[in-house]
């Protein structure tokens, strides 16, 4: 039987989603907490490899388990979070088709970055935002945003150390928004590549700061020079907001 979980994470003491070897992950902790449950380490399949610090809203991952359990699928969050630490949480289970894969059945994914847009810092907000002091132009932002609009070749704007050799992508939209002295990024694509999040939302920073001009968007995209885009934005303001199916 396949088990379909959501769940939510603070990602600031985690080395990311994935088992590493020298530090704690999300992928082990929930391992840890299945295990207690159901009594055998199976294996667990997530929707997407989010790094150290990155935090999560609504990740979908899958776990293959013996036919022989029978827990309500109700009954399952209840079951996970009485292991769980108080910064991860299953929001829901469901039983489903053993050819379901979280990652490859995906439609598209959503992330959120969060900028603390203000001269003072927020101790309440810690990890859970990017604090930018300087005053951000959140409509040139905006105006930034639809040159990425569409299938192109992200390749300016993934780090160095992928193995990814398929760098084209479809952002399907791209959103700057303003609340008080929160500026939110909202963008989803068919996939992202390696800090491709935070080398966009760099971008725009860039450009709203006037280090990057919005016309030149389009040159950057296609001379594929990641030097050209803008610089990577820390992880703690960026939580993979939901994926779609």
């Amino acid at each position: 039987m396949k088990i379909k979980l959501y769940i939510a994470y603070d990602g600031t003491k985690y080395c990311g989603w994935q088992v590493q070897k020298n530090a704690i992950s999300v992928q082990q902790t929930l391992q840890d907490s299945i295990e207690s449950v159901f009594g055998e380490r199976y294996l667990l399949t997530g929707c997407s490899r989010t790094d150290s610090g990155v935090h999560a809203k609504r990740f979908c991952c899958s776990v293959s388990i013996a036919d022989d359990v029978n827990i309500p699928a109700e009954k399952i969050p209840i079951a996970l979070n009485h292991y769980l630490p108080d910064d991860v949480s299953v929001l829901e289970a469901s039983y489903i088709s053993d050819d379901f894969h979280p990652r490859y059945d995906a439609k598209y994914k959503e992330y959120e970055y969060l900028i603390l847009n203000d001269t003072i810092k927020d101790p309440f907000l810690t990890n859970k935002v990017f604090h930018y002091p300087k005053k951000l132009d959140v409509d040139k932002m905006n105006m930034a945003t639809k040159c990425f609009i569409g299938k192109h070749d992200f390749a300016a704007f993934m780090s160095s150390g992928s193995s990814v050799e398929d760098t084209v992508r479809t952002i399907k939209y791209f959103t700057v928004s303003e609340h008080e002295n929160i500026v939110k990024i909202n963008v989803a694509a068919d996939g992202f590549l390696y800090n491709m999040v935070r080398i966009l939302v760099g971008t725009l920073i860039d450009v709203s700061n006037g280090k990057i001009a919005i016309e030149d968007i389009p040159s950057i995209i296609e001379q594929k020079d990641r030097k050209k885009a803008g610089f990577t934005a820390p992880p703690q303001g960026l939580y993979l907001n939901k994926i779609v199916y």
